[in-house]
């Protein structure tokens, strides 16, 4: 395992500690921010796109003084991560990395918290390994809706879907775009996080030009978009069925349904698919990347769902 010697990213006191290590191959860039408490809880935190690490920052200092140790991990072909070169890096077997990470840093037993793909990838790691994970809380869980009845939560606009068919179906070519043109890759991001994100919240443009950074600097517009690729067909099954056997998640689940998500589903939808869910809310501001746009809020909820199971 690597010490980074990068430059302290903004927004928390103890995110200086970055670290790279090498899984099944391959590089993985992650945060490691402990708290001070002895009985502090670990957590694994996964982001999604268009999001990076850069969510978490401001939500890592009061979860480490609310007494969790946080490992924010940059998907494979994300940040720092090393990029794939060939397929297989899907939901599944980041999650069994992800195992692998908690693993090595000694967490025996640990909490997955997760948004966008995020979700998933803390999902499976509630079914890959329930040895160690005592529970999950996802934001959205992903379901479909009940039969007979409209889609789960509100279905995506059709003219909000048009760069997830892109990045789907043809990855490489919107890659080479966005790893030639700043510009582009800045109006490929941002009009997403602006689109998803309640109008109520701010996210400033430091921080949207860190997030940014975290694509162009490592030319991550083509890895970034070929997990779609990957694992989009297991998500629309997710949310629009019918679910298989291998879709069921046992694991304890808490769920924050933030109003501006892009689904939101009912606590019934869900439980097609989470068998024990323990906590359920559904907060009054935050969209899409509320661990950015709501850090007091998000952390509330991690702290409200994980001491029931801590």
């Amino acid at each position: 395992m690597r010490r980074l010697r990068l430059a302290p990213l903004r927004g928390t006191a103890r995110t200086d500690r970055q670290f790279s290590t090498e899984i099944d191959g391959l590089d993985i860039h992650f945060l490691h921010a402990r708290s001070l408490r002895a009985e502090a809880f670990p957590l694994i935190l996964t982001h999604g796109w268009p999001g990076s690490v850069i969510e978490f920052l401001d939500a890592l200092q009061p979860l480490t003084d609310a007494g969790f140790h946080c490992v924010v991990p940059s998907l494979p072909g994300y940040g720092f991560s090393g990029k794939p070169a060939a397929p297989g890096w899907g939901v599944e077997r980041i999650a069994r990395a992800w195992a692998t990470l908690m693993a090595r840093l000694g967490y025996d037993r640990y909490g997955a918290q997760g948004s966008d793909w995020g979700t998933s990838v803390s999902a499976s790691l509630g079914q890959q390994d329930p040895q160690h994970v005592a529970g999950i809380h996802l934001m959205p869980p992903l379901v479909p809706p009940l039969a007979g009845t409209r889609v789960a939560g509100g279905e995506q606009r059709a003219d909000e879907a048009g760069y997830s068919t892109q990045q789907r179906t043809r990855p490489q070519t919107i890659g080479y775009s966005l790893t030639d043109s700043p510009a582009g890759l800045a109006a490929w991001i941002t009009e997403k996080v602006g689109s998803w994100t309640d109008p109520r919240s701010e996210i400033t443009r430091d921080a949207m030009l860190d997030n940014i950074m975290l694509y162009w600097l490592p030319r991550a517009g083509a890895s970034s978009a070929r997990l779609y690729w990957e694992s989009l067909s297991d998500v629309d099954r997710w949310l629009e069925g019918p679910l298989e056997k291998r879709d069921t998640v046992h694991a304890p689940a808490g769920c924050s349904i933030f109003p501006y998500e892009l689904q939101r589903p009912s606590r019934v939808e869900a439980e097609q698919r989470f068998t024990d869910i323990r906590y359920w809310n559904e907060p009054e501001l935050g969209g899409h990347f509320a661990a950015w746009e709501q850090p007091e809020l998000f952390v509330a909820e991690v702290t409200a769902f994980f001491s029931l199971v801590r």
